[in-house]
């Protein structure tokens, strides 16, 4: 089905105007769910099968809000209450959910799990943190620090840098001018029905599992984008 037949269904589910009229701003954005294979030892069938479930609802509410944008009143939107400040929330929250659990689907699931020190990854994670193992225990600690959110290692194209991140929920405390090349989901409904509330041992669990050769791609992405902005 083509993205605007997809876009006219939803919106009709909604009792919402065509976007051809002359109300409509612009068409709207439809997102589809990505297919991914996670031969994890670390989390349950179950656990997967139930998590990508909810990555899904995402998408589906992320093409849901667009649809209402596209004929929402911006006449009454204010900071306090209204329709469109709610709708912009929701639009950044539920596209922010479906981009961290594409990164973090991609980069989990590799049983052979295999780093070595002459890769890119290996280097600037040493050059940046002082050592892998310094790595590890601060990503360790942000999990443990997050209020049901996410882990992300990215590169700061302004401190021309790799550190970690403590993102809550999934647009609160979301770092600006960061390219993501690791991410690890620490919300509850990632682990608990295999950990219970043990983050640290569903976070330790999970990077014995981290795919190097997906999160290799990223480092050498990121290291290329921070030339593009005049860095190093």
């Amino acid at each position: 089905m083509k993205k605007s037949e997809v876009a006219k269904n939803i919106r009709q589910s909604l009792g919402l105007k065509p976007a051809d009229t002359k109300d409509a701003l612009t068409e709207s954005l439809v997102a589809q769910p990505k297919p991914f294979s996670i031969p994890t030892e670390a989390l349950s069938g179950e656990n997967i099968k139930n998590h990508y479930s909810l990555y899904e609802q995402y998408i589906k509410d992320f093409n849901s809000v667009s649809a209402q944008l596209d004929t929402a009143d911006r006449s009454d939107a204010n900071s306090n209450h209204s329709k469109f400040r709610s709708l912009k929330i929701d639009e950044t929250y539920n596209l922010n959910a479906t981009y961290l659990h594409e990164l973090y689907f991609a980069n989990i699931g590799d049983l052979q799990s295999d780093l070595t020190m002459d890769t890119l990854s290996f280097m600037r994670l040493e050059r940046d943190f002082g050592g892998f193992d310094a790595w590890q225990m601060d990503f360790l600690a942000c999990a443990s620090a997050s209020r049901n959110g996410w882990v992300v290692t990215g590169l700061n194209l302004y401190t021309q840098t790799y550190m970690n991140f403590v993102i809550d929920s999934h647009n609160i405390n979301v770092p600006m001018g960061v390219v993501p090349v690791i991410v690890m989901d620490v919300w509850q409904h990632a682990y608990y029905k295999d950990y219970l509330k043990d983050v640290e041992q569903y976070t330790i669990n999970m990077m014995k599992e981290l795919n190097w050769k997906v999160i290799e791609k990223r480092f050498d992405r990121a290291d290329r984008m921070l030339q593009a902005f005049g860095g190093q």
